[in-house]
């Protein structure tokens, strides 16, 4: 058994992250013993491998673009020598897709004028033109969900959402577009986006329970409880209120009810799924000061939900669209989107650049560990991973959308060709993310977003 780090209140962050991983103990999957195994790849469950093992999918999104230049690697195919921006997954070159031509049309201004960060964020997993209010939104189902859906029953949450900022739902941003569009990138139906969390230590009591290593599994059972108790008061108030409403009021109550179902559904499901493995780590103390440490312990938190089988789906937001922030961390003390627009000055290039590097650094200590984590097939998590890294803005002087930054990480369980650097023309987005749910085993897909097909060359 992997050694567990003694409980304690003041265990730092840096213990933390350091250990969470080596004291994890992954579940056994007798749908994945060598007996049970499916005899073909057409007749595995979704969301598996050829040989059984969870296939996980992520979605990681960073800010305000990147300096193009300094981003494309040359030549292409196999013989591709990585830029300065990505010279840190050099390690990682084998298990690293950067794909080019892919555009986000809906994106782009067009007869909506100005707000390409908002549109950057909420267009980016979409693949919609979004209604341009403050306060009457509508975007579309973005592709995580729209996998979650097919695949989600599979684990304890059907998806995960994460961020590093935090949420806003309402409010105007960016040029009148809702604040909804510019802090989201998973929306669940066009109007109900997936609020993500950013604060670690939930994110965490959500995965396992509150309390203390030992108590967690016992906590977490209580609640459940509770939250079926409350369930069944709400259902049997709402069957006696129904009998009084009128039609409209009835409509809105069905409505209601479907969400309370919902609810209702997942804790049945856990309840059948039993308590989640309790990892012997403390938990995370709250939200840290450093940017560099709050990305580091969110993709911390990815990776302990995959180990675990707890979710198969993930997003996590490193900043929203158009975010502002100082990189003191690495000598840069004027705001992020203040220098992408550079107007052509060397100085405030290299700056963007290396900011672009650092976002880069960190996916690559993220990869890193995703394949030092032994899987239940006995590959790393990494392998049996689709793990894409992009920008909804390309070039963040000029607020374009086409041919945006993205690279897809992972082999799939070995349905992936990667170690490529692969150039597509230009085509929508949204024909890689249908390729992507085709890995996963989603059937019901026919075309997403603005697709014009299925880019299968991944």
């Amino acid at each position: 058994m992997p050694r567990s780090y003694t409980q304690s209140s003041n265990l730092s962050r840096r213990h933390f992250l350091k250990g969470l991983g080596a004291a994890i103990a992954l579940p056994t999957f007798q749908s994945v013993l060598p007996g049970n195994l499916p005899a073909s790849n057409s007749l595995r469950p979704m969301a598996t491998t050829a040989t059984g093992a969870p296939l996980r999918t992520a979605f990681v999104t960073f800010p305000n673009g990147a300096i193009p230049a300094s981003w494309w690697p040359e030549n292409s195919g196999n013989d591709f020598q990585l830029s300065l921006t990505l010279s840190s997954l050099e390690s990682k070159k084998n298990s690293l897709q950067v794909i080019q031509g892919l555009d986000h049309q809906h994106a782009t201004g067009s007869k909506d004028g100005a707000g390409d960060h908002a549109r950057g964020n909420s267009v980016f997993l979409t693949g919609v033109r979004l209604k341009k209010s403050s306060t009457d939104i509508r975007a579309g189902v973005s592709i995580d969900q729209a996998i979650a859906k097919e695949v989600g029953g599979e684990t304890r949450f059907p998806s995960m959402e994460l961020s590093c900022d935090k949420a806003r739902a309402s409010g105007s941003c960016d040029s009148g577009y809702s604040c909804a569009y510019q802090y989201n990138v998973s929306w669940k139906t066009p109007t109900t986006p997936m609020a993500p969390e950013s604060n670690p230590r939930k994110v965490f009591e959500r995965l396992f329970g509150e309390g203390s290593h030992g108590e967690r599994a016992a906590n977490a059972q209580r609640r459940m409880i509770n939250r079926r108790s409350i369930l069944d008061f709400v259902m049997d108030d709402a069957r006696r209120m129904q009998k009084r409403l009128g039609h409209h009021d009835q409509d809105k109550l069905d409505q209601y009810l479907t969400g309370v179902r919902e609810v209702e559904q997942r804790i049945e499901k856990m309840a059948r799924l039993g308590p989640n493995i309790d990892p012997g780590v403390a938990t995370p103390e709250g939200v840290p000061y450093s940017h560099g440490e709050h990305i580091n312990i969110m993709y911390e938190m990815m990776l302990l939900a995959f180990q675990t089988d707890s979710t198969r789906i993930a997003t996590l937001i490193l900043a929203h669209d158009g975010d502002n922030r100082s990189h003191e961390e690495i000598g840069i003390t004027e705001g992020h989107h203040e220098l992408t627009h550079h107007r052509n000055k060397q100085d405030r290039i290299d700056k963007v650049a290396k900011i672009d590097h650092w976002y880069v650094e960190q996916f690559a200590n993220f990869l890193s560990r995703l394949d030092e984590v032994n899987d239940v097939d006995g590959n790393s998590i990494l392998h049996n991973s689709m793990i894409l890294y992009g920008s909804g803005n390309a070039d963040g002087n000029r607020h374009t959308h086409h041919n945006l930054p993205i690279l897809l990480a992972g082999h799939g369980g070995g349905e992936l060709s990667p170690g490529r650097y692969v150039k597509n023309g230009s085509v929508p987005a949204t024909n890689m993310f249908l390729g992507m749910a085709d890995k996963m085993g989603v059937q019901n897909l026919p075309s997403f977003g603005d697709s014009t097909g299925r880019l299968s060359n991944i």
